[in-house]
């Protein structure tokens, strides 16, 4: 294996000079970046073998290709635990050097472990983590990799980190609150189609035979159901291919420019959905903008990230023109207020934290407040349209059975 002699500042600043073997002199620059000294000249001794190296660098120019094809496949969802991750490692006192090249062998997942390996790879290279986390958008962020960048200036990276992750956290939960309570309006709807499913193909047919056998004349609500139920199988596929295809149209519409806004202009207008979009721009504001401020980032640099997070385009547009005026030099919670698309209280609170100097703590305060708020909205939003869905299940049932009973209570007078 090849030998490099090496002069390298320890982390108190003293020069060292000595020498190591590493297959390659990326290799060598790796190994010295785990044992934390910083890399004044890499020299490869005389006495290294031309061939061992040129197979070695070989295999070593392979590895990256391979990691960056792997890691090309990695989403926004592998960002909290690669953090959490290199957040326990760092909390134990390795450098983040070290924990990703410890990362880079240990973990196991596939799409991690790639990611860890490319990042180790840059930071052989000599570059920062934050600049090695810029590699990877589809992961990481703009707002991440800033606030990164921040804790390795101030070094404050662990603390960096271990907010980042509770405000990531924060975010997972509150997505995952929305799945759980949607689960038990979808559920019920799955049990009202196969419902009517069951009348349509098991049950009607069995009705129009006895009817049919019966005589006689139907009450009306009979005649309605069976007619309703004779359109749906002779014109269903129909029915169902155009709704189809109109749910498609509609969110290939909304995918454009004009169709996001328009229906986000909409979504504000509804009577529950309305307030709970509001708030869940209030809180994406109130915690994001929170931990940017609280880890350096300066607050222009801060207010353009926080945009960034917003996902409704009115709310979106009216912050990005706050932006614009707190730039001009007016305050935030006077800038906001023009918009007129925030709560009065939630502008109270930052003017009051503007006035005295604290508007981080202010922010979480309005941050802790809507987590609360945001729950409760969807709670009941959950509610209503639980409902609704049940409502409804039981009104058709309810119709059913009226129509059948009321038929075999006329039909059976009919023979009197």
């Amino acid at each position: 294996m090849p030998r490099f002699s090496y002069t390298a500042r320890n982390r108190s600043g003293q020069s060292v000079a000595d020498t190591l073997e590493a297959s390659s002199r990326k290799d060598a620059l790796r190994l010295l970046s785990a044992r934390g000294l910083q890399p004044i000249r890499v020299d490869e001794s005389s006495t290294s073998r031309p061939a061992a190296k040129k197979s070695s660098a070989s295999s070593r120019a392979d590895q990256p290709a391979a990691r960056s094809k792997s890691a090309q496949k990695l989403t926004r969802a592998e960002r909290l635990p690669f953090l959490q991750a290199l957040e326990d490692l760092i909390s134990s006192g390795l450098s983040a050097g070290e924990g990703l090249r410890l990362l880079s062998q240990r973990l196991q997942e596939p799409k991690l472990k790639a990611l860890c390996a490319g990042l180790w790879e840059r930071l052989g290279e000599g570059a920062t983590l934050s600049r090695a986390l810029g590699d990877f958008p589809e992961v990481f962020d703009s707002a991440t990799i800033n606030l990164i960048q921040a804790g390795e200036a101030t070094g404050s990276l662990h603390d960096v980190l271990s907010r980042l992750i509770t405000h990531l956290s924060e975010q997972q939960e509150r997505r995952r609150e929305l799945v759980n309570a949607m689960l038990y309006p979808v559920t019920l709807l799955f049990v009202a189609g196969g419902v009517v499913l069951f009348f349509l193909f098991f049950l009607l047919p069995k009705l129009q035979g006895l009817f049919t056998s019966l005589g006689g004349k139907l009450p009306f609500s009979t005649q309605l159901l069976i007619g309703s139920a004779n359109f749906a199988l002779k014109y269903g596929i129909f029915v169902l291919g155009a709704a189809v295809f109109g749910v498609i149209t509609f969110w290939r519409w909304r995918a454009t420019p004009a169709g996001r806004e328009t229906t986000d202009a909409w979504l504000l207008k509804l009577p529950l959905a309305g307030k709970f979009f509001v708030s869940q721009t209030v809180l994406a504001i109130s915690q994001t903008l929170s931990v940017l401020l609280e880890n350096g980032i300066t607050t222009v640099e801060a207010l353009k990230m926080t945009a960034r997070q917003i996902e409704n385009v009115i709310h979106r547009r009216a912050f990005d023109e706050a932006v614009d005026r707190v730039i001009e030099g007016e305050g935030l919670s006077r800038a906001l207020e023009r918009t007129a698309c925030f709560p009065p209280l939630v502008l109270d609170q930052l003017a009051i934290g503007e006035n005295t100097g604290n508007i981080v703590p202010s922010l979480k305060k309005i941050s802790a407040n809507y987590q609360k708020i945001v729950s409760r909205q969807l709670a009941m939003f959950t509610k209503v349209i639980s409902s609704g869905v049940l409502l409804s299940v039981f009104v058709f049932v309810g119709f059913l059975a009226f129509s059948i009973v009321s038929a075999v209570f006329q039909l059976s007078a009919s023979f009197k």
